[in-house]
């Protein structure tokens, strides 16, 4: 599989291309359907494709927007290659595709700098030996009183409504 398949159900991956065109031509790519041309193909989710002049990034430099902002790890990122980088670039997440598997024919004014995957959270855990961590070792409650009308709130009650009605009747006699 090359850097241009995406694989059905693809996810965590993130494509990053390099934009040689004009800043006109680069913030047209923010309308709807104008990536899938340049891409050759439809249907992709606008929300999950950044496009963005590098310099907009600041001090932060798109090593760190990759590392710190999309998750990618260290090891995958060449610091002097993408601070050589200046332009406009275009940050497409697998996420973009919706599941579905595609072959990328970019046009010649995009040009892949690379491939990264995203950490990938690690659910797994060690079992937990604590007596809390046991079933049933939650203190017993006693469970007495639940269910039963609370008598002192009801009389309450009662006695409100009894003068409300004393009193409208009292109005009107």
């Amino acid at each position: 599989m090359s850097d241009l398949t995406v694989a059905p159900h693809e996810h965590g991956v993130v494509r990053l291309f390099a934009l040689d065109m004009r800043p006109e031509e680069a913030k047209f790519l923010r309308e709807p359907g104008a990536i899938d041309q340049l891409l050759g193909v439809a249907g992709l989710d606008p929300e999950q494709i950044d496009i963005f002049p590098v310099s907009d990034l600041e001090d932060l430099g798109l090593f760190g927007y990759l590392n710190e902002g999309c998750g990618i790890s260290e090891d995958q990122l060449d610091r002097d290659a993408l601070q050589a980088i200046d332009g406009w670039v275009m940050v497409l997440r697998s996420a973009a595709f919706g599941g579905h598997a595609a072959t990328l024919n970019p046009d010649p004014k995009l040009r892949l700098i690379g491939l990264y995957t995203e950490d990938a959270t690690s659910w797994s855990g060690g079992v937990i030996e604590t007596d809390s961590a046991k079933p049933f070792s939650a203190p017993q409650g006693s469970t007495e009183g639940i269910g039963q009308p609370h008598r002192i709130g009801s009389a309450i009650l009662a006695l409100v409504i009894l003068l409300a009605v004393g009193g409208a009747l009292w109005l009107i006699l």
